[in-house]
């Protein structure tokens, strides 16, 4: 794991998620909204994020539910 995160940005924990009572999930990074999962996608990852092992690891899993969002001139 250690060369999945190089600059540790990670550990400032900037995924958040939100599970709706119909069981849709919204990823968040730092408080916007990236992501939005529905039916058996959001089933899949909420079994995943609920098998988290620590922070790192549930942070690790949004990253990569998220995938490529950001090109580097974003302001957020």
């Amino acid at each position: 794991m250690t060369n999945i995160d190089k600059r540790n940005r990670l550990d400032e924990s900037p995924f958040t998620y939100r599970v709706s009572k119909n069981d849709t999930v919204f990823i968040d990074f730092k408080g916007k909204l990236v992501k939005t999962l529905k039916g058996k996608e959001a089933e899949k990852i909420l079994i995943k994020i609920r098998s988290a092992a620590n922070e790192k690891e549930l942070q690790l899993i949004l990253a990569k539910i998220t995938g490529n969002f950001k090109r580097g001139n974003e302001r957020i």
